[in-house]
C-alpha cells in the first residue's frame, strides 16, 4: 500500500499545478454526485488508510519525515514504520552492523479501510470524468492552443491514473467480494476507455494534422497505462487486450511518414486482436478490426469481413465497412487492380456484386475470369496456396449464408435451429430465395469442382477441408440438402476420398463420434481450424477442448510440418464418412472400405491415377504467415 500511497503523492504533485485548463471553463460536476455504493461510509480525512493511533511505537532516535498528502498539504511528522514496520535493533552497534536485517513487517489492511479508500478515489474520479466529458464535447469546433492541448492531455492522464488506483484498490487481495464487484457494476473499464481515452483520441483525430504530436503523446500514455493494467489487473484482461489492439490501430492509422513504423504498429495491433479473438472467438467485432489491418491483402480482408458477419455475435457495422473493399473493385479502380492478383480481384468482385446487388453486368464476366484462372493460380502457387485455399473456402461458405443475412434461406434455418426462445424466433424474417443465392450456390460448386479436380495436389486440401466442413454441417438441414446436395460433384469427391484412403500411411479413424484426436491425446489444430474457429457452423465440429492448449505459439499455429498432411487427410476422410452416414448421395462400403455414389457399380476395381497438375506439398516446414 506504500506504493499505492506514493503513486497518489506523485499524481497530486502534478495535478496541484493545475489539472484542468482554466481557459476551458469550470466543471459542472459536484462531489455529492456519487453512486449509492460509495456513500455508505464516511470519507476519511485526507483519504489515509491509517490514523495516528495506528502508528507503531518507535525509538526516540528515529528521524521523522514529512509527506505530502493527496491534496498537497504537508502532514505532521510521520514515522516511516507506520507502513513498513521497524527492523529489530541491536544494542551493540558493532554487532548490528554485521547482523543481517530481518525482513520488515507488513501491515495488513482491513476491508473497511480499503472500502474507505475506494470511496475517496471514486469521488475524485467522478469529478475528473465529468470534466473530460465536458471538454471533449465542447472543444470539437474550437481551435486549441498548445497550452490547451497540454492541459487536456494532463486532465485525461489524471483520469487514467484515478481509474488505475480505483482498480488496484477494488481488486486488492484484501477486498471483499462486494468491493471487487464494484468495477463491473459501474462499468469502470468501459468508462475508462470511453471517457478517458476514446473520446479524446477522436477529438485529436478531428484536429489532425495540427494535433499530430499531441495525439502521438497521448497514445503513448494510454498504451503504457493499458499495458500496466494488463499486468496488474487480470480480472479485466479481455478488455485490456482489446484496448491495446485499438490503440495500436490508432497509432498505425496516423503514421504516414514511415512505412516501417506503420507496419510495426499494424503488427502490434494484429497481435492483440488475434489474442482477443482466441479468448472470445464468437465475437465478430474483432474480425472486423483484423480485416482493416489485413490491407492490402484483399483475399484475407474478404475472409475477415465475411467471418465478422457469420459468427454467433456478428458485427453488423461490417456491412458498411466491407464496401470499402468492394467499391474500388466494382468501380474498376486501376490503381487497386494493379496491386492485386487478377484472380483475387475477380473472386472478391463476385462477392461484392452478390453482396451489394449492384454492377450485375460484371457478375458473369468476373465469375468466368476467376474460374478460368483458378487452376493455373493453384499450380503456380504450390505451398503458398494453402492459406489462400482456406480463405477462399471460408469466404464461399459465408457467401452461401448471405454474409449472415437472416433472410437467406440457409442462414435462416441455422438461426432457427440455434434459438430456444420463441419470441426471438418470431423476430426472424421469412426466408427469401433470391437469384443471388442461386448464383452463389452455382459459383461455390464450380469452384469446388475445379479444386477437387486436382485431387493429387495436397496443396488444395485446406480449401477442400474448409468447404466440406460447411457442406457436412448443412446436410443436417432440409434446405441444405434441397439446395446444395445436387450441386456438388459427389463422384469426384468419392475419387478423392478413395485416393486418400489408398495413399494414407496409417489406418484413418473414420467412425469416431468426433474428429479424431492425435494419438498422444493432445490436440494440435490444423491452421484452417484456427481460421474456422468461432463460425456459426463450426460449433458442433470442434470438440470442446480442441483449442485449450494455450502453449502453442501464435507463429507455430500456422506452420506446416510433414505430419500436418496426414492429419488433414484423416480429417477429410472423417468428414466424407460422416456425410455418407447421413444416407445421402455419397456411399461408404464398410466391407470394401471404399466410397462411391449410390447406384454405382461397387465391384469396379479400376482406380484412376491422380491428376499430376502440381508438385505435392513439401515435407519440410512451410512457414505460414499469421492471420
Amino acid at each position: 500500500m506504500d506504493n499505492f500511497q506514493d503513486a497518489w503523492v506523485q499524481h497530486q504533485r502534478k495535478t496541484a499545478r493545475g489539472s484542468s485548463p482554466s481557459t476551458l471553463g469550470a466543471s459542472r460536476a459536484r462531489p455529492s454526485e456519487r453512486d449509492d455504493d460509495f456513500t455508505s461510509r464516511k470519507k476519511p480525512t485526507g483519504r489515509q488508510l491509517w490514523t495516528a493511533d495506528d502508528t507503531p511505537k518507535t525509538g526516540s532516535n528515529q528521524r521523522p519525515r514529512k509527506t505530502q498528502t493527496r491534496h498537497g498539504q504537508h502532514e505532521g511528522q510521520r514515522n516511516p514504520g507506520q507502513y513498513h514496520g521497524q527492523p529489530k535493533q541491536s544494542s551493540d552497534a558493532g554487532a548490528a552492523a554485521s547482523e543481517m536485517l530481518l525482513q520488515p513487517d507488513t501491515r495488513s489492511i482491513s476491508s473497511d479501510q480499503l472500502a474507505a479508500e475506494v470511496q475517496g478515489i471514486y469521488a475524485g474520479l467522478v469529478l475528473l470524468e465529468s470534466k473530460c466529458i465536458e471538454y471533449d464535447s465542447t472543444q470539437k469546433e474550437t481551435d486549441l492552443s498548445q497550452e490547451q492541448y497540454h492541459a487536456l492531455i494532463s486532465l485525461h492522464r489524471s483520469l487514467l491514473h484515478e481509474h488505475h488506483d480505483f482498480l488496484l484498490a477494488s481488486q486488492h487481495p484484501s477486498a471483499s467480494a462486494a468491493l471487487r464487484r464494484l468495477a463491473s457494476k459501474y462499468f469502470m473499464p468501459a468508462r475508462m476507455w470511453r471517457h478517458g481515452i476514446h473520446s479524446f483520441l477522436e477529438l485529436l483525430r478531428r484536429k489532425l494534422p495540427g494535433s499530430l504530436e499531441h495525439m502521438l503523446t497521448f497514445i503513448c500514455i494510454a498504451y503504457t497505462m493499458m499495458a500496466l493494467l494488463y499486468e496488474t489487473v487480470p480480472t479485466f484482461e479481455d478488455t485490456w487486450i482489446e484496448c491495446l489492439g485499438d490503440l495500436g490501430r490508432y497509432r498505425m492509422a496516423i503514421e504516414d511518414d514511415d512505412i516501417r513504423d506503420r507496419e510495426i504498429w499494424s503488427g502490434v495491433s494484429r497481435f492483440w486482436y488475434t489474442k482477443a479473438s482466441d479468448k472470445i472467438p464468437m465475437t465478430g467485432r474483432l474480425y472486423h478490426h483484423l480485416a482493416i489491418l489485413a490491407r492490402p491483402n484483399a483475399l484475407q480482408q474478404l475472409y475477415y469481413y465475411a467471418k465478422s458477419l457469420c459468427v454467433p455475435v456478428p458485427f453488423l457495422s461490417a456491412r458498411d465497412s466491407v464496401m470499402t473493399l468492394f467499391d474500388p473493385l466494382l468501380n474498376a479502380n486501376p490503381s487497386t487492380s494493379q496491386r492485386l492478383e487478377t484472380v483475387d480481384v475477380a473472386f472478391v468482385r463476385v462477392h461484392g456484386i452478390l453482396f451489394s446487388g449492384t454492377h450485375e453486368d460484371q457478375l458473369e464476366p468476373s465469375m468466368k475470369q476467376f474460374l478460368e484462372l483458378l487452376d493455373n493460380r493453384i499450380g503456380r502457387e504450390h505451398g503458398n496456396w494453402l492459406e489462400s485455399g482456406y480463405f477462399i473456402g471460408i469466404s464461399l461458405s459465408c457467401l452461401l449464408l448471405g454474409f449472415g443475412d437472416a433472410s437467406n434461406v440457409l442462414m435462416n434455418a441455422v438461426l432457427k435451429s440455434q434459438q430456444t426462445d420463441d419470441n426471438t424466433m418470431d423476430d426472424l424474417p421469412d426466408p427469401v430465395l433470391t437469384d443471388a443465392f442461386n448464383t452463389a450456390v452455382r459459383f461455390a460448386a464450380r469452384t469446388y469442382e475445379i479444386v477437387i479436380a486436382r485431387w493429387g495436389d495436397k496443396n488444395t486440401l485446406p480449401c477442400l477441408h474448409s468447404l466440406l466442413v460447411f457442406y457436412w454441417f448443412m446436410m443436417d438441414f432440409d434446405v441444405g440438402r434441397q439446395f446444395l446436395e445436387d450441386s456438388l460433384p459427389w463422384e469426384q469427391t468419392a475419387l478423392l476420398l478413395n485416393y486418400l484412403l489408398r495413399t494414407s500411411e496409417f489406418t484413418p479413424r473414420l467412425d469416431t463420434p468426433e474428429i479424431p484426436w492425435p494419438e498422444g491425446g493432445k490436440a494440435h489444430p490444423l491452421p484452417e481450424d484456427y481460421a474456422m474457429r468461432g463460425l456459426i457452423y463450426t460449433g458442433t465440429y470442434f470438440p470442446k477442448k480442441w483449442f485449450d492448449d494455450t502453449a502453442i505459439d501464435d507463429d507455430e499455429k500456422y506452420f506446416e510440418p510433414a505430419s500436418t498432411v496426414g492429419r488433414r487427410c484423416e480429417r477429410i476422410l472423417w468428414l466424407g464418412h460422416s456425410i455418407a452416414m447421413k444416407k445421402r448421395q455419397l456411399h461408404w462400403d464398410k466391407q470394401t472400405r471404399k466410397f462411391s455414389i449410390k447406384g454405382e457399380n461397387h465391384n469396379d476395381e479400376v482406380e484412376e491415377e491422380p491428376l499430376k497438375l502440381a508438385a505435392p506439398i513439401s515435407t519440410s516446414l512451410v512457414n505460414r504467415s499469421r492471420l
